[in-house]
């Protein structure tokens, strides 16, 4: 008796309702969205292992079929640069990670609009990172700790908190945020611009 076996994903579906329903979320908050995305973009082999059928660059597929509007911010944190962090399952650094990274989106046709190097104090291997990325015309921020973090809640939602990272300048209705690996700030990345568009009267989103 032959045995039928039948995919546990269906990236079709998958490309269609996410595409749908981010599409949905821009318009539901003013036509700017920032979409934080966490795991990985590419290469996600874990995910194919237990999703039968996952087609590991499905989520890269995804923001092709969205660059037009679209804006990508890549974030990372200036400790896990001079700690020389490795990524376990390239066995990379993540600074060398995030140039990957940025050559990959442009394989696929998607520029990354900016770097982040978050939680930046002036550490050197940070400064020559940011000076490697703009040797490479790619525009580089640095966002400081955000004072008063976690408990100060009056003090961060302030222009000495949030306020006080400089505003990342995005085009599109959708934004992007990324990053090599957990704690890279992505979250606070978007926070910080989320404070910046509602003080210019722009009521955004986050996902």
């Amino acid at each position: 008796m032959t045995e039928t076996y039948y995919a546990g994903f269906d990236n079709e579906k998958y490309l269609r309702e996410q595409t749908a329903a981010i599409l949905e979320r821009v318009n539901r908050f003013n036509n700017k969205l920032y979409l934080e995305f966490g795991g990985k973009l590419l290469y996600d082999l874990h995910a194919s292992r237990v999703l039968p059928g996952f087609d590991p660059n499905v989520k890269m597929r995804l923001l092709q079929m969205l660059k037009d509007k679209t804006d990508v911010i890549l974030c990372i944190h200036a400790g896990d640069i001079e700690r020389k962090k490795v990524r376990a399952d390239f066995g990379i650094t993540y600074d060398v990670d995030a140039l990957k990274t940025i050559d990959d989106f442009r394989e696929w046709g998607i520029e990354v609009t900016a770097v982040v190097i978050t939680r930046y104090t002036g550490q050197q291997p940070a400064k020559a990172f940011r000076n490697k990325l703009e040797h490479r015309g790619v525009k580089v921020y640095t966002h400081s700790p955000t004072r008063g973090y976690p408990t100060d809640v009056d003090l961060i939602v302030s222009d000495e908190g949030y306020g006080a990272n400089e505003y990342i300048k995005t085009t599109h209705p959708i934004v992007v945020v990324t990053g090599p690996g957990p704690g890279s700030g992505k979250l606070a990345t978007c926070l910080c611009n989320l404070y910046h568009e509602y003080r210019r009267g722009i009521k955004a989103g986050y996902a």
